[in-house]
């Protein structure tokens, strides 16, 4: 199987090619340091990685789609950023902007592939439709922060039934809120400048009381809106040269190195 897919990137341009076997080596050296350090879980995200780089081979043989040559490689950096940096290295942690980087990136993606949905079906002949500029745009934004608010529905579901903290928490000195309204008439009271959080549970009888200093913590809300914000940000990028690109001012025909189409042969 990997041998077909070797064979079909090696057909392709030399920039495709080069970048997948670069990125495929480099997993396959992380898989085999996990293993050396027994360290099972990152492993396994190594083969899921493996399995994700071939999805571009497997979409574009069964749908007959041709997948150019900037979307594939984009495609590829963001999975190896994600799983094997972002997760395995760690860089989630060491690099403050790194998650927002690929959220923007996947805003990007999704747009692209939201224009080439409508773009794919406006020329199969079972279903013809022929939407003007602004409705094709239009399907591009809607499907781009579509799949943003579900990666963030997947995001919070994880945190509340694994336990785990994708939403990442943020210290905030400050908020509003209508719950220290004593006079119950919905007015939102400013609390600022908060020194310290006292946090009291309890482990089994024992009392556990930890101390954040200099605010409180957030759980998830600066995160999630923030998220959503670059991949908005992502999306419109690409809205930006679909636009060009359908005004005929795209002169080097860049948005064509990221829209999918379908095969002629």
């Amino acid at each position: 199987m990997f041998g077909k897919i070797r064979k079909y990137y090696k057909q392709s341009d030399k920039e495709t090619f080069f970048i997948y076997v670069i990125l495929r080596l480099a997993i396959v050296i992380s898989a085999i340091l996990q293993l050396m350090y027994k360290n099972y879980a990152n492993f396994f995200l190594c083969l899921i990685t493996l399995i994700l780089f071939a999805l571009p081979y497997f979409v574009s043989k069964k749908f007959k789609i041709e997948l150019p040559s900037g979307l594939e490689i984009i495609i590829f950096i963001f999975i190896f950023c994600g799983i094997i940096l972002g997760e395995i290295q760690n860089f989630f942690s060491l690099f403050k902007n790194w998650d927002t980087l690929l959220h923007g990136t996947t805003g990007f993606v999704s747009a692209a592939i939201g224009f080439s949905l409508v773009d794919i079906l406006n020329k199969t002949d079972k279903f013809y439709i022929n939407m003007n500029s602004f409705f094709v745009v239009l399907v591009a934004v809607t499907f781009s922060m579509t799949v943003g608010v579900v990666w963030e529905f997947f995001e919070y579901g994880a945190d509340q039934i694994l336990s785990v903290d994708m939403q990442k928490d943020i210290l905030v000195d400050h908020f509003s809120s209508t719950y220290f309204d004593k006079t119950l008439s919905n007015q939102s009271i400013l609390v600022k400048n908060i020194e310290k959080t006292i946090i009291i549970s309890k482990d089994g009888d024992r009392e556990v009381e930890t101390v954040i200093d200099d605010g409180y913590l957030d759980v998830g809300l600066h995160d999630t809106m923030g998220d959503m914000f670059v991949n908005f940000v992502g999306c419109m990028l690409f809205t930006v040269i679909c636009t060009l690109y359908m005004g005929g001012k795209d002169k080097y025909k860049l948005a064509e190195k990221f829209i999918p189409r379908v095969k002629t042969n």
